[in-house]
Parts: C-alpha cells; structure tokens; sequence
C-alpha cells in the first residue's frame, strides 16, 4: 500500500497529478464538498455561538468510507484542495470527518498543475489556515440565515416557494433599477452635421463638433454651406500610445469570454475549470493580475522568439481591488510556448484568449500617430473637424485587443481609418454634406458580463461568487437572459448635393437587445419587498462592508462569531417585524377604468404569474359578481402595460375557423399561446402574434405537428394505448403512462412487445433512483 495519500477535489486533477508523483503516493479525489449543513433548521446553533451540525449526503457517504479506509492505511494524508477560501474550508471538512491526526496531515497548495509546481508544493506543506476556514463558515452561516429567515417571509407576504439571498439580491436589484432607469428615460433628437470631403486622391469625412436641436436650425446651417469655401485652417499631429491590458482576472475573464466568445459566466467557468485540471492554465478563481517571476522570464522568451526583442516589454501589474484575496497568480497558461491546446474547440478558444491575453500583458505599446484637421467654411464662424490615425508600430495589436461593452454604441459615422496628405490653407472640395437625426439613449442594460463588472466595482461578491450568483437569480425566476425585437424609428436626414438642399425620412431599428438581463415581475415585487422591509440585505454598501469584514477574518483580524452576532440580531428583528406589520407584496397598479362596463383595471403578481383583473372582486353587496382575468403575455411587464395593451388580451381565447368539422380556437396559458383542436394543444411559435392568426395558419401547425408527434412513434399496443414506444431526443424509450422508461442497449425499439415493456417498466420503478435533495418539511 502507498504510504501517502494525497486528497484532491476533482478526479480529472487527481489523474493528471497522480502522473506526476511516484509509487509512493496514491491521489483520491473528493468530488468536491464531502459534507454540508443539515438541511433542517436546527443546522445553526445561534444560542451556542453559531455551531453548526454538518451531514454527508447520501451520494458522498461511499466516497468517504473510502478516503478513510485509505487514510487510515497510509502513513501520510495530505490535503491538495484549492488554495481560495472554499477550498482550505474543504481540507478542513476532510480533516474532521476523516478523523485525521495532525501530526500525519499535511495541507499543501498550488496554483497551476504541473510537476514542478506540484513537487514545490509537496517539499513546502503547512498547516490548514484556520482564518480562510473561518471567514468561508462566517459566508456559509450567514447566507443560511439569511435565506432560511427570509424566504418564509417572501412565501407568506409575496408567493410561495420563493427565496432570497445576500449577494443575489443586491444583484437583483441592480437589474431592476437599471430597466426602471431605462422605462423612465426621454429620448432626445438632435441633428449631427457631417460632410465628405475630396482632394482629389482620396475622400475623407470631417464633423462639426456641435449638434443643432432644431430641425430649422441644421437646414440653416446646409443652406449656408451652399457655395461655400472650405479650407485647411490648421492641422495638428502627435504621437500616441496605447498599453496591453492587464492578464485575466475572474472578472474580466468573464466580461472578455462574454465579449469576444460570446460565452455565458457559467460556460466559462466551466470550461476554465477543466483546462485548470488538465494543467492548462493557472488557478482559475482570482481577483489578482500578478504574474510570477517565472511566468514573466517565460513570457519573455516566448515574445523574444515569437516576435522579436522589440516587442517585449515587462510589466508588473498592481491589484487595484481592495478587497482582493489571498495572494493568488492572474489567470494565464502554464507554458507560454504552447500557443494553443488540444481540445474540443470550446476549451481551444478560452485558452487561446487566456494565452493571447497574457502573452499581450508583456508586449510593447503600439504607437499611433494621430492627425487632426481644422476646417474653415467661409460662410460661417463654426469648424468641421476630421481625425485620422495611423498605426506606426503594432505592439502587443499583434496578438491581442481587448474588447468593450459598449463597442457597438461607440462607433462614429465620421471616423476615418486615416486622413490624405492635406496642407495648411489647402481648398477643399465639398462632395456632399448631411445632417442627420441621432436621439440619445438610455444606459445599457446589463449583460452578465457587465453585471459581473459592476458587482466588482462596488465591492460585492469575490471571484468564488459571481459566477453561481448570476445562475441563481435567473434559475429563481427573478431574471430573465433573453432577446428582444427593436421598434422601427423614423429619422430625418438633410443633404447638401450639387447645390441645393433635399430631405428625406429614413427608418431604422432601435431597442433591439442580445443576451441581455430583464427583470421579471416577480423579481421586480420581491425587490421593492426587500428594499422596503430589509433595506440592509439590499444595501450597495452594506453588502460590500460584509465581504470587507470576511476578508478581516480571513486575514486574521475579525472574530467570526463576534461579526456574525452583529449582523444576526437586528435582521432576526427586522423578520420579525416584517412578519407580523407588513401588507402582502403584489405589485398591483391601476390601469384605468374599463371603457365600456366601467369597471376597474387593474394588473398584478398571482399564484401563476402576473395578471389583469377587469372589476373588483366579489363583495358582500354582489356575492355573485366575477371579475375577468387574462395573463399576460411574453415580454409584457406589470410595470409598463397601459390600458389598451391590457384591454388587447382580452380578445383571446377566440376561434379562429374549423379544421375537420370541429372548432380552433386560439388561447394564452401558463406556458405561453398555443392552438386548442379536438382536446389536442399546438404551441404557438415566437413570430406569430396570438391575435393575428389565421384560419390556415392554425391548420399549417396543427397538421405540422401531427407529422412530428406521427414521426415520434415508432410502437403503439393494443392492449394499453398509453403505453407507446417514442422517438427522444436522446434516442427510442418507452413512455408507460406517466413513466419514461430507458431501453437497454440490446433491445430493438422495433421488436418489443407490451409484455417487455411492461417488465423494463416495473423493473424501473423499483430501481432507486440518482440524486435528489431531500428538504426539511417547511414549518
């Protein structure tokens, strides 16, 4: 038997370390957590300082019976888990529930997964930090309080099975200030005047600085220009510089993956995390942008050999976060010569941008020179102005730019590449000239790559955290990441051709969004409770100073308990308080009255979603009155749809014509508008309009999926018609009655009969069945 067991959290880690370490030590993994809080509501002891009762899950208990038969075998164990909070908190759990003794234990880190590193770490092992463990329980304890106090709060005053947290609720709330922010935003025109020039070799584009808000006022302007001489007045060039960015942090690893990949903050962590294990890259969960000697004479010699001498530059990098983490290496490959990896094309493209992005951090400025030309009209006081920019070095351009939110908004129509050879003086020759209508926008919405970056610029949440907290709140229903269709935009444009003015009205698309974060309705009700009745949990700053007080204990500086004791007491109060003084939450607004019945309108968050009621409910005076009620529909909101929006959905259900001697009548449920004929349902798709649906329309997808339901059956029994032999999506299985049954490898689909069917049904019901949280009953 080995002498040295070495305990890592993830089994593709243990195999690629176990290749590097001899006979002597055989390497397990932990499959991450091995235990966790009890998931009743005795799990904290709050009389008892916050002692906490832990459990292994039932998938876990096999796993540790082995670690401790291996443990108890060998005469070394040593702790590899990862080297953030989480990962000294998990070679805690290890030590405890293993029952291992400290003279035998040793804790060991590293922050990439190659031999050198790995035979560094096992030559310099130390102690398990009690601080790291401490300020991840102190994180641990705290969001448990807070979501087991609060979401009984949210069932009882807003809807039931809802719940909240600390961190996912600041996040929340900065979605749904940022949608009221733009709901609320007036649009402005203005008109920009820009005008092509020629010399005769090349034509170029010059702006006039200021905007008219006046159309009258641009139209003066062109008129103006008519006959016109323009001239060179003065021309201005200087050198300018621009600098590689630092290498990836979590953060803007993240933000870049989203920008340039196109990869959700989820995705990437998870693919970072395999190319982390195979010892691809460094440590993946960080908030520094430090590079070690190592790494920084490596990249020297790959940029040396790759590009030449002058296009090395060493920096080093400062973290500028003030709350930044242990003393951690920024995200870059682990072998600077190795440009690009083996892998699914996921994993190649990350990496590539993870080494391109490190690689850059090292490499010279590019250099610019840059032109401005002042341009004099001889009928006016104003200047156009024309800028032009040529690169005269590429630098670290050569491997790498890095992208920005906001690049779509940025971009100028009167931006040019580079200008002509242009003199002072020189006469210049009008092409034409325009003046157009441009309107002012509201902020950005947030994509999960800028929500990332604004949690990070207020101090809320850590490299560990960003990632789960933006899956959390969209997994809860609070927000949505989707697409939405523009509006189409009328604009005017001016222009000054050949000697006279003409003008014209143009449309484009405005509003359009990609990947972007809405809040829901119920998100946007739950966050106005919470900022009501709990304003601290929803506090910018107040959750940063949480983050701020565990990076004290984990440096050794704050007692947990005694910052836990501090933050417990007046947000029990507070849900105590909430609990018996405050109004059930709706978010119910009034529309307007009813312009035929007079009743009131009205909409608001039900059990099953948000809704509009036409009349009060029933009262003791009219027992038997009965409001109406209508869903509403996908992309509408209980905060923006008026009267006539709400009054729209109660057109449906309506039939729509006959299709087979029976009718087709066109409704919207819980799940979105669909198609109701002969007891059967048709989903609607995305493009058609609920309203405007058309006899043959409805037929179309009637008929459309009978063939795909036709196609799906491959068997049907005589001698129970709700057991059928089906066609999924993962391949042939058979549904028996409500139960979806697998078929072995060694059946044919085509072949079985409902006597087989029957036995793989009852032999599947008895088997027991993967995973599976069992909770608490709720009190």
């Amino acid at each position: 038997m080995a002498k040295n067991l070495l305990i890592v959290e993830s089994p593709a880690k243990a195999k690629t370390i176990e290749g590097y370490l001899g006979k002597d030590f055989i390497v397990k993994s932990s499959y991450g957590h091995i235990r966790d809080l009890v998931k009743s509501e005795d799990a904290i002891d709050i009389a008892h300082n916050f002692e906490q009762k832990y459990e292994v899950p039932a998938d876990k208990k096999q796993v540790v019976s082995e670690l401790k038969k291996l443990a108890k075998e060998s005469d070394v164990v040593w702790l590899a888990s990862d080297e953030d909070r989480e990962g000294e908190a998990i070679s805690w759990h290890l030590f405890d529930t293993l029952n291992l003794k400290e003279e035998n234990t040793r804790r060991i880190v590293f922050h990439e997964i190659t031999k050198p590193a790995i035979m560094n770490a096992i030559e310099n092992p130390r102690k398990i930090d009690y601080n790291l463990v401490n300020a991840q329980q102190a994180r641990r304890v705290l969001d448990r309080l807070v979501g087991f106090e609060l979401s009984p709060v949210l069932w009882k005053k807003v809807k039931p099975s809802l719940s909240a947290g600390r961190v996912q609720s600041v996040a929340v709330r900065l979605i749904v200030d940022r949608e009221r922010e733009i709901n609320k935003f007036t649009s402005e025109a203005a008109f920009k005047i820009m005008a092509i020039f020629g010399t005769g070799k090349q034509a170029f584009k010059a702006e006039l600085p200021e905007r008219f808000a006046q159309q009258g006022d641009a139209e003066k302007f062109l008129n103006d220009c008519i006959g016109a001489a323009f001239n060179v007045r003065s021309l201005e060039t200087k050198p300018a510089k621009r600098a590689p960015a630092a290498p990836f942090t979590t953060s803007t690893l993240q933000q870049e993956a989203s920008r340039k990949l196109g990869y959700s903050v989820s995705r990437t962590m998870s693919v970072a995390q395999k190319l982390y294990e195979l010892g691809y890259i460094t440590y993946m969960r960080t908030d520094s942008v430090n590079l070690s000697d190592t790494a920084l004479d490596a990249a020297a010699k790959e940029i040396t050999s790759a590009y030449g001498e002058k296009y090395h530059q060493q920096r080093k990098y400062k973290t500028k976060s003030a709350g930044a983490q242990e003393a951690h290496e920024a995200i870059r490959p682990t072998y600077f010569n190795q440009h690009t990896i083996e892998g699914d094309s996921g994993e190649k493209r990350l990496y590539e941008l993870i080494w391109k992005r490190a690689i850059a951090s090292q490499m010279s400025e590019a250099q610019f020179e840059k032109t401005t030309a002042k341009i004099s009209i001889s009928t006016r006081k104003e200047d156009l102005v024309a800028n032009g920019e040529v690169m005269r070095f590429d630098g670290f351009l050569k491997v790498y730019l890095e992208s920005d939110d906001e690049e779509e908004d940025t971009q100028q129509d009167g931006e040019n590449t580079m200008l002509p050879p242009l003199t002072k003086d020189q006469l210049l020759d009008l092409q034409e000239m325009l003046a157009i209508e441009r309107f002012s926008r509201p902020s950005a919405r947030y994509t999960e790559a800028s929500l990332v970056k604004k949690l990070e610029e207020l101090g809320i949440g850590r490299p560990s955290t960003y990632a789960p907290t933006i899956s959390t709140i969209q997994n809860r229903g609070y927000v949505v990441k989707e697409e939405r269709e523009g509006k189409q935009r009328k604009f005017r444009v001016l222009t000054l051709k050949g000697g006279s003015v003409t003008k014209e009205e143009r449309t484009e698309n405005t509003g359009a969004e990609r990947n972007k974060l809405f809040p829901t309705d119920i998100g946007a009700v739950v966050n106005d409770f919470l900022v009501q009745h709990f304003k601290g949990i929803v506090d910018f700053n107040f959750t940063a100073s949480v983050e701020k007080q565990f990076d004290e204990i984990a440096q050794g500086l704050k007692e947990w308990t005694a910052m836990l004791h501090d933050f417990y007491k007046p947000f029990h109060n507070d849900v105590q308080s909430t609990i018996e003084t405050a109004d059930k939450a709706t978010g119910e607004r009034d529309l307007g009255i009813h312009p035929e019945n007079g009743s009131k309108v009205s909409v608001r968050i039900g059990r099953y979603g948000p809704f509009v009621q036409v009349g009060e409910n029933a009262s003791d005076d009219n027992k038997d009155y009965k409001p109406l009620y209508a869903s509403l529909r996908t992309g509408q909101s209980i905060e923006t749809i008026t009267l006539e929006e709400a009054l729209e959905l109660f057109k449906l259900p309506k039939v729509v014509g006959e299709f087979e001697g029976k009718p087709m009548k066109v409704a919207i449920g819980r799940f979105g508008p669909y198609i109701s004929h002969n007891s059967a349902f048709v989903s609607l798709p995305k493009e058609i309009d609920p309203l405007d649906v058309t006899e043959e329309q409805a037929i179309e997808l009637i008929e459309a999926k009978r063939k795909k339901d036709a196609e799906k059956l491959i068997k049907a029994f005589d001698e129970d018609p709700t057991v059928k032999v089906l066609n999924g999506r993962w391949g042939p299985y058979i549904e028996f009655g409500k139960q979806n049954v697998k078929i072995p490898k060694d059946k044919d689909p085509l072949t079985l009969t409902f006597a087989e069917c029957k036995t793989l049904a009852d032999a599947d019901a008895k088997a027991p069945k993967k995973g599976g949280k069992k909770f608490a009953k709720k009190k």
